[in-house]
C-alpha cells in the first residue's frame, strides 16, 4: 500500500490531497487547502504553509509526495513569490522523509482526463468518478487530488513494466 500526498502549490492557497493506492485500486483519504493571509508578510505566509502541510503529513502519514509544477507568470514578482511557496512545500515534504516527485500540469491532466488541455471542470468531474467519496472541493484541493492520482498511475505503470521485464528476463534465463 502507498499513501500519496498530492500538492497543488500556491502562496495564497495550497491544495493537498491524500490517496491510498493498492495495486491499481485508488481510495480517497482526505483533501483540503492551506490558506495564507494576503495581508501577512511573505515570511509569515511561508511559515503558515509549512505548519499547515506539516500537520497534514503528521495526521495522514503519507509515504510519498507529488507536486504539480507551476507555470511561470508574466509577472516576475508573482513568479518569485510562488517559487518561495513551492520551495517551502517541497522542503516540508522532503524534511518529513517523503520522496518528492514533480509533474507538469499537462501530464496531470492527461493522467486524469486523457488530454493535457482539459479544463478544471473536467478534472474535477473525473476526480469524483475516480475517487468515490471525494465529494466537491475547492479547485486547489481537487487539483492536488489529481496530482496524487497522476503519481499513482505513473507508479503503477512503472511497477507493471518492471514486473513484465522481470518475467520476460526470468523466462529467458
Amino acid at each position: 500500500m502507498m499513501l500519496v500526498l498530492g500538492l497543488d502549490p500556491g502562496l495564497r492557497h495550497t491544495g493537498w490531497g491524500v490517496v491510498e493506492v493498492q495495486g491499481n485500486r485508488l481510495r480517497f483519504v482526505a483533501a483540503g487547502v492551506v490558506d495564507t493571509d494576503a495581508g501577512d508578510e511573505l515570511a509569515r505566509r511561508l511559515v503558515t504553509l509549512h505548519d499547515g502541510l506539516a500537520e497534514v503529513v503528521r495526521r495522514y502519514a503519507p509515504t510519498v509526495a507529488a507536486v504539480e509544477e507551476t507555470v511561470v507568470n508574466k509577472n516576475a514578482a508573482s513568479s518569485l513569490k510562488l517559487g518561495h511557496a513551492r520551495g517551502v512545500i517541497m522542503f516540508t515534504a522532503a524534511a518529513a522523509g517523503l520522496p518528492v516527485t514533480e509533474y507538469p500540469s499537462k501530464t496531470v491532466k492527461r493522467a486524469v482526463v486523457g488530454t493535457g488541455a482539459a479544463e478544471k471542470e473536467q478534472v474535477a468531474a473525473m476526480i469524483r468518478i475516480l475517487l468515490p467519496g471525494a465529494g466537491v472541493y475547492r479547485s486547489d484541493a481537487t487539483d492536488a487530488l489529481a496530482v496524487a492520482v497522476c503519481h499513482a498511475n505513473r507508479t503503477s505503470t512503472v511497477a507493471a513494466i518492471g514486473r513484465s521485464v522481470r518475467s520476460v528476463v526470468g523466462g529467458v534465463a
